[in-house]
């Protein structure tokens, strides 16, 4: 009996091969090149302004807290709300630039809940920061309404949103950033690498210092047309190097030609099986929100005893994963801990399913039966 894994990536290898072999024939593997084209063809499939490649979705979290804390002023100790339910790259981006990560709950769909947002606000508070869990847009639109009413930023983590679309048109617009993830098993793959879009133009420009150590003119742009390099350039701040290159761009391009092809058969794994779940009431399945066509980066479900069901499916050969663990059970956020009951109820169950473009119907009727037959068990 074959493993079934929970995430298996899937790239067009000739295709990706001849995008790189383009960059080596032309000696132009860092930034430029490539990483202009990619950005290009992101803001034509995304419908966004502007769009700035960087070597990962963290880099594009660090750097949109650290450029509206420059442009906003704020000071060390102000506070942005987030979720407890993520990856620790979230939140750890509030604590590099000395501000106070504020824990609202989240809701059915595992997305925050605008309410428990409303009841955290102090101030202080100078943004929300909105996780896309999954692929799921939640109450989206409420909490951009809530942010604009109250005068805050929203940051958009969409780590798992490429190719998701919301009441019609891709996400992004609804924030004041966006960071958008390619690493190695995300919808739209490369090795690692993400994507920042501002919903300014200046930040965005800005952005390009920011990434680049604080100079003014990337390589690429001080290369004339004939060749010729303009070396002179200005420090204009302090900086990182936080930018794209041009080999996980050519990657990502021929990942993003497939992006809504894959993306519609992830939904159709994913109806397959809410079909084989839906009878088994112990078996808890996170609804997607409505008016959300969600990239589907997970399907997630919650059981009682999910420890135990977890090793159960693994002496099975089936190796799903869990999304995320409550974040203020970690010793560094511990200090929230007991304020978000749904979370912690979430995190105590959640398992995520297998779900890559390898998995076929009868390998999605064998997690299913499998995963049925266990929680009847126990």
């Amino acid at each position: 009996m074959d493993s079934i894994q929970l995430f298996v990536p899937t790239f067009r290898i000739e295709e990706c091969l001849a995008e790189i072999r383009e960059c080596l024939e032309k000696g132009w593997t860092g930034l430029g090149f490539k990483t202009v084209e990619f950005e290009e063809a992101w803001k034509n499939y995304t419908g966004l302004p502007h769009a700035h490649f960087l070597n990962s979705a963290t880099a594009g979290l660090h750097l949109a807290v650290r450029m509206l804390r420059e442009d906003g002023n704020w000071q060390p100790g102000d506070e942005i709300i987030s979720t407890p339910l993520t990856f620790v790259s979230t939140n750890h981006a509030i604590l590099y630039e000395e501000l106070q990560p504020v824990f609202a709950d989240v809701d059915e769909t595992l997305c925050l809940d605008p309410g428990s947002i409303a009841e955290r606000i102090t101030a202080r508070t100078r943004a929300v920061v909105y996780v896309g869990i999954g692929g799921n847009t939640g109450r989206l639109d409420e909490i951009a309404a809530l942010c604009r009413a109250r005068n805050l930023k929203l940051i958009l983590d969409a780590s798992h949103m490429s190719g998701t679309r919301y009441h019609g048109k891709h996400v992004g617009s609804e924030a004041d950033v966006a960071i958008f993830s390619f690493q190695a098993v995300k919808n739209l793959p490369t090795a690692d690498s993400g994507m920042i879009c501002y919903a300014d133009a200046r930040l965005d420009a800005e952005a390009r210092k920011w990434t680049w150590l604080g100079i003014n003119k990337d390589t690429y742009t001080r290369t004339a047309a004939q060749g010729t390099y303009k070396w002179h350039y200005d420090v204009e701040h302090e900086g990182f190097k936080y930018h794209g290159n041009s080999i996980m761009a050519a990657i990502g391009l021929v990942s993003l030609k497939y992006l809504d092809q894959d993306n519609a058969y992830r939904r159709e794994i994913c109806n397959w099986y809410d079909e084989l779940l839906t009878r088994e009431p112990r078996i808890e399945r996170v609804p997607v929100a409505p008016g959300c066509v969600s990239a589907r980066h997970l399907y997630q479900v919650m059981v009682e005893r999910r420890d135990e069901v977890m090793l159960a499916l693994n002496d099975s050969k089936i190796y799903p994963g869990v999304h995320y663990r409550d974040n203020t059970t970690y010793r560094m956020y511990v200090y929230a801990r007991g304020t978000v009951p749904h979370t912690a109820r979430a995190s105590d169950r959640l398992i995520s399913l297998p779900l890559h473009l390898r998995l076929t119907h009868t390998d999605v009727q064998r997690i299913a039966r499998t995963l049925t037959e266990i929680v009847a068990r126990l």
